[in-house]
C-alpha cells in the first residue's frame, strides 16, 4: 500500500508526533509498504524530511529524539510562507493520492477532529477515531461530563474560561490545573496551595484560554489500551520523581513502566472494563488509550482518553500490545489494515 504517515504540525506536541511518526514510518517500510513521512504544517516545503515515498529498497530510515522542552511554534511558523495556519503546501493533494493516511499527529487540529472532518469531506482514509469522537475526547470538560453522565468515575473539576472574570476562592487544594484540550501533560501543574494557583493558570494560558481545575486524586497511575474493540494488558506508570509530566514521559529513564501491571486479576479486569466503557462512551475508533488513577480505596478515576496515543516502541500502547504478543511492526500493520477495512 501507499501510506502517508502524517506528523508534526503546529501543536505543542509537535516533537512527540515527529518521534512517533518516524518510527511508524520505519515499521511500515519494513512491513513492505511504500511510505511517505509528511509534516502537516511544512508539507512540500519541508527541507529536512523530503515528502517522497520510501520502501525497503531505500537506504534512509527516520530518526527523531524528543527534546526536554516543548517546541517554539512561533519560530517554526515564521520559517515558511504558508497559505494556511495549520495545513502545509500540498498536504491535502498528497493525502488524496495515498491509499491511507496513518495519523501520527498529537494535539491541536490533528487530534481534535478538525483534520478528520476535512479528510472525510475529501474521502481520504485515515487511521484512528473519526471527527466526533476526536472532538469529544480532546475537550476534557466535555469528555468528563459524558463520563459522569454514564456512571464512569472521574475527579471533580471546574471548567474556566480565562477571558471571563473568575472567582477562585472556592478552589480545593491540592488540585491540578490543565489546558482543556492539550495532551502530553503540556501546560499541566499540580497546585498545592492558593499561592501557586495563579502561576499555574498563567502557564496553562500559554496554550489555551480554557482550562480545567481538577481535584487531585492521590494514588497509582495506570493506562489501558484498546485495540479493535478489546482491552490490552494494563500498564502501571511510576515516575521516578514528580508526576508524569512532559519531561518524564519522553526522556529516557525517568519513568518506570510495568506491564502487565502488578495488580490483582480482579483489578486488572475492572480497569479494562472501565477503559472499554470510556472508549465506547466517547465514540472512539479502532484504537485508543485510557488513563486512570487508582486511589487507596481501589476506586479507579479516569483521567482522560487518548485518540492518537504515542507510538514510539516504548510508548504505553505499544508496550501493552507487546505484552499481548503483538510486536511494534505488527501493531502498526494491524492499525492500518483495521482502518482501511472500515
Amino acid at each position: 500500500m501507499r501510506i502517508i504517515v502524517l506528523a508534526g504540525g503546529l501543536s505543542p506536541e509537535r516533537d512527540v508526533s515527529l518521534a512517533s511518526g518516524s518510527l511508524i514510518a520505519n515499521a511500515l517500510i519494513e512491513n513492505g509498504h511504500d511510505v511517505m513521512l509528511l509534516d502537516l504544517f511544512l508539507g512540500k516545503d519541508n527541507k529536512e524530511i523530503l515528502p517522497i515515498y520510501r520502501n525497503k529498497n531505500s537506504k534512509d530510515r527516520f530518526h527523531y529524539i524528543v527534546p526536554e522542552r516543548e517546541p517554539d511554534l512561533a519560530a517554526i511558523q515564521s520559517s515558511v510562507i504558508s497559505d494556511s495556519d495549520f495545513i502545509g503546501n500540498g498536504v491535502i493533494d498528497l493525502c488524496k493520492d495515498a491509499d491511507i493516511v496513518f495519523m501520527g499527529l498529537h494535539g491541536s487540529v490533528g487530534e481534535n477532529g478538525q483534520l478528520q472532518a476535512i479528510f472525510d469531506l475529501y474521502g481520504i482514509k485515515y487511521t484512528g477515531t473519526k471527527y466526533i469522537g476526536s472532538l469529544l475526547a480532546m475537550d476534557k470538560d466535555i469528555s468528563k461530563k459524558l463520563m459522569r453522565e454514564n456512571g464512569i468515575l472521574t475527579a471533580d473539576w471546574r471548567y474556566i474560561n480565562l477571558n471571563d472574570h473568575n472567582d477562585f476562592s472556592t478552589i480545593k487544594y491540592p488540585c491540578v490545573v490543565k489546558p482543556c484540550s492539550c495532551g502530553s501533560s503540556v501546560g499541566v501543574t499540580i497546585v498545592e496551595n492558593r499561592e501557586q494557583l495563579h502561576t499555574a493558570i498563567d502557564y496553562a494560558k500559554q496554550y489555551e484560554e480554557a482550562v480545567i481545575i481538577e481535584n487531585k486524586i492521590e494514588g497509582r497511575e495506570f493506562s489501558v489500551g484498546i485495540l479493535n474493540g478489546k482491552a490490552l494488558p494494563v500498564i502501571e506508570i511510576k515516575p521516578l520523581c514528580g508526576f508524569y509530566d512532559y519531561k518524564n514521559k519522553y526522556q529516557k529513564g525517568l519513568t518506570e513502566e510495568i506491564c502487565p501491571a502488578d495488580i490483582s486479576d480482579e483489578m486488572s479486569q475492572l480497569l479494562q472494563k472501565n477503559a472499554l466503557a470510556v472508549h465506547n462512551t466517547l465514540r472512539l475508533g479502532f484504537y485508543s488509550r485510557i488513563d486512570f488513577i487508582l486511589d487507596d480505596n481501589n476506586d479507579a478515576y479516569c483521567l482522560e482518553a487518548n485518540t492518537l496515543p504515542g507510538m514510539i516502541p516504548t510508548s504505553l500502547l505499544p508496550q501493552e500490545a507487546l505484552a499481548a504478543g503483538i510486536s511494534y511492526n505488527e501493531l502498526c500493520d494491524i492499525i492500518v489494515r483495521g482502518n482501511i477495512a472500515e
